[in-house]
């Protein structure tokens, strides 16, 4: 199942990738069509973002004879993440209550 997710979703699954480790555009990319149609060039323009609002840093490294530009999440980054975290768990248990047929309107 894939959708198109909106640009703090977005921003959301790319800070999530790096957090795991250090990584390059075009392996975050692949991660990321795991549920999303979003195109590849729509990415570098995220990882531009997020490097400008220092919540990821860019390195590069040689790679088979050319440099390739990885990320690494910085601690606000990390922050971040955390915040969307706890707003992915609130907006998560909202859905699965609609799902189930709830009707609070906490």
């Amino acid at each position: 199942m894939t959708f198109t997710p909106n640009a703090p979703m977005l921003d959301f699954l790319v800070l999530s990738v790096i957090a795991e480790g250090d990584t390059y555009g075009y392996q975050i990319s692949q991660i990321i069509k795991r549920v999303s149609n979003t195109k590849d060039s729509t990415l570098y323009p995220i990882l531009k973002r997020l490097q400008e609002n220092q919540l990821v840093e860019a390195y590069d490294m040689q790679y088979q004879g050319r440099n390739r530009k990885y990320y690494s999440i910085t601690d606000n980054g990390r922050r971040q993440q955390q915040a969307l975290i706890k707003e992915w768990e609130t907006y998560k248990a909202i859905i699965d209550d609609i799902i189930k047929g709830g009707i609070t309107n906490d």
